[in-house]
Parts: structure tokens; sequence; C-alpha cells
């Protein structure tokens, strides 16, 4: 059953949305990089720096106690909205990249040799293939690739050569490029099948989809707060607990420790080993907000709208644009996200996009942290607009004449 969205409301609890740029009302494509915050989550961060700023698990003091008490209110919130059995196996980082670079050197480091092997797809972003690329040039450790198909698709066909003596798998559950959301739980099973772990990427799914890391049945999941209506420098690394638990601290500081003496430490027990030093708390309490604003819409009727209005997309851009219109991925919108990576006529992404920007219209043009994909691709760059809760048929329409006017403007 569709749940449909009330896309006018939507917007109106996102102040940038009512910009103009150019003379033009914005129409904001770029979600895959970032998406845009609603009132609630700007209000949450300004609460906390104007009641009860104050560093957390440190101070006795009431405010204090209330940041603490904040923080790990946050933290709950997030287990229960990714399906994690326990709360303390929920981590902040940074983002995303600092909570893969955290599995790759603390359970990387301490479980990976030479002649051990990680596989990942060819669709990964640079975050999930530079920290392991990094441990293999440490280590002498071995990186394979699935690759991936003209239609998208990731290739399995010869997976079981691809897992042999694979100690790892890391995948992405949604491409940020071709928007191919590949059998999460399938893969798990495959790589489980062989003694592997499976770490995945869901940076581009927690925002889009209902998500349920214990249905996975991974070892690890990570995903990053601003591209989920949360504010920038926080993300969260999801961790079996028998796993984080056996791992060693990523950084050295203070809240991480049990004891310092001058012979040496005892790390602290999970989650706060990994969480050396004074955390982002705004952010922290802001990805709250953010996660009490989805669930009060509800994924599933997000989901329900992007499939709907990801389908409007390609039929539009197909019968506006025809064959000068190439848009990367697959073509159902059963196997994708909202993501479209587009190439138009022979205009440079960079070119495609500044025009666009003349309209108001805002597409990322680039590599998109996935060079070995634009290699399969064979292109250097594309332009690529993705979609969210807040964008309508209307933005779609804007982006469809936007491009029709990009062409007669190239065509002069």
């Amino acid at each position: 059953m569709t749940t449909i969205l009330d896309v006018a409301a939507v917007k109106a609890d996102f102040p940038l949305l009512k910009r103009e740029v150019h003379g033009r009302p914005i129409v904001y494509l770029d979600s895959a990089a970032t998406s845009q915050k609603p009132h609630q989550v700007l209000d949450a961060l300004n609460r906390y720096y104007e009641e009860i700023n104050a560093n957390i698990h440190r101070g006795a003091y009431h405010i204090a106690e209330q940041a603490t008490t904040a923080v790990e209110d946050s933290r709950a919130a997030l287990a229960r909205f990714v399906g994690a059995p326990e709360t303390t196996e929920i981590v902040f980082a940074k983002n995303a990249t600092e909570a893969i670079n955290l599995v790759a050197h603390s359970w990387g480091r301490t479980n990976l040799d030479s002649g051990d092997i990680v596989l990942l797809s060819a669709m990964e972003h640079h975050a999930n293939i530079v920290p392991w690329q990094q441990l293999a040039a440490e280590r002498g450790v071995e990186v394979r690739w699935i690759p991936v198909g003209d239609d998208g698709h990731l290739d399995f066909s010869d997976l079981d050569r691809l897992l042999d003596g694979v100690r790892l798998v890391a995948v992405s559950a949604a491409s940020n490029v071709l928007g191919t959301l590949p059998p999460i739980r399938w893969i798990v099973e495959a790589a489980h099948a062989v003694g592997a772990l499976c770490l995945v990427d869901a940076s581009q799914w927690v925002p889009h989809q209902p998500t349920d890391v214990t249905a996975w049945n991974c070892d690890f999941v990570v995903f990053t707060g601003h591209k989920m209506c949360g504010p920038t420098g926080v993300g969260v690394l999801w961790g079996r607990s028998d796993l984080l638990n056996a791992m060693p601290p990523f950084l050295g500081g203070g809240s991480m420790i049990r004891n310092v003496t001058f012979d040496g430490f005892k790390p602290a027990e999970v989650p706060a080993r990994f969480e050396a030093g004074t955390q982002p708390i705004a952010e922290i309490i802001g990805l709250h907000a953010a996660v009490k604003y989805l669930e009060a819409i509800g994924m599933e009727a997000i989901r329900d709208h992007e499939r709907d209005l990801t389908a409007y997309a390609l039929q539009t851009l197909s019968e506006r644009l025809g064959d000068d219109l190439t848009i990367h991925g697959p073509n159902t919108v059963e196997d994708r996200g909202g993501t479209l990576s587009l190439a138009y006529r022979d205009i440079h992404p960079h070119d495609l996009s500044q025009v666009l920007d003349q309209h108001g219209v805002c597409v990322r043009a680039g590599h998109h942290c996935a060079k070995p994909l634009m290699t399969i691709l064979g292109v250097n760059a594309t332009a690529r607009a993705s979609l969210y809760l807040y964008n309508d048929k209307a933005d779609v329409d804007a982006l469809v004449d936007a491009l029709v006017d990009a062409g007669e403007f190239f065509a002069l």
C-alpha cells in the first residue's frame, strides 16, 4: 500500500527551500551529497547551545547531566531507528568515512594480515575503498572487486571464485552514483557462508528506506547524519557487540579510557572506547531531532514517495530528452533509489550544472568520489540529480525544463 506524503507541508519545514537563486525559486536536487535541514533540527542545535551547553560524561552539575542524557537519548533513538539489538552497539563518529576507517584500523589491523582478502564492489564510494587500500599497502592484504554490469547491477556470476579466501566483504546498500540497490541480505549470507564478515555502507540507504540491521544479519553498518536531515560532523557505526568488544580503540585520548598510568592504559567499555575526546554534542542532539522528524513522517512513506517520484523522473526525462540523454544505472524503480547520474549530449557535466544553476536547479557535477566506477562507465564525470522527501514533480519538471534550455544554449 502506497502512503501519500504531503510534500508541500514537508517543504515548509526546510528554511533554505524558501530561498531564490538567480531570481528563481531554488530546486535542490543534491541530497545524495547532503540533505537540507528542517527547522526542528536547527532548533535542537540552538536549544543545546542556549540552554544546556556543557561537556558530557564529565560534570555532575545540572546542565552537564542534561547534555549527557540528551546524547544518550540520541544513541537509544538511533539504535531503535536502525533495529540495533543493543544501544551500546551505536558508536558516534565524525561521518561514515571515519566510521569505516575505525573498522579498518581497529578490526582490520587486529584481524587481517598478508594474504588475507577484502572484497569490495566496483561501485563503492572512495570512503569504502581507500581505507582498505591503505591496509593493503601496509599489510599486504589483497583487495578484490565485484564487477558492475552494463545494466548498473553488480555482476555476481563469478562470486564463488571472488569469495574464496575472503575475510571481509564491504559493500554499499545503495550506490551514490547509479542508485543501484544490491541484494544486501543475500550478499551477507554469501559472505558468512565462507566465514567472512560483511560491512554495509548505508549512507545512501538509511535516509530513504526503513533500515533493520538485524534483518540484514550483517556485522557492521555505517551511515552519516548530514544525508538524513541531520547536521554535518556526526556519523554512526553500528557493529555487533561481540565484534566491538574485541576491537582495540581507534583513537587515544580523553573519555575512551578506564584508567591511565605511567605504564599504560586500559580502554573503556564499548561504545566509549571508540569515542575519544569531546564529541560533536550539538550535532548528536541534532541528529536525534532528525530521527524524530523522519519517524514522524514515516520511512515507508518516504520510500513510497521517492519510488513514485523516481518513476516520474525516469519517464519524463526519457520522453522530453530522448536519446540525447543517458541515465546511468538500473532503469526500473524496483532496483534503484532516486539518484540519477546524467549525461546530456556531449555537454560537459560541469558546464551543464552551471547552466542549470542559472535556473535555480542544484545538481552535482563530478566523479562523486567514485573514480573506479567512472572508469567502468567510460566517463570522467556525470551530472547527478538526487531526490529526497522534500522534492516533488514540479522539481523534476524544473530539472527537465532547465536541461532543455541547456541543450538549446549549447547548440548555439
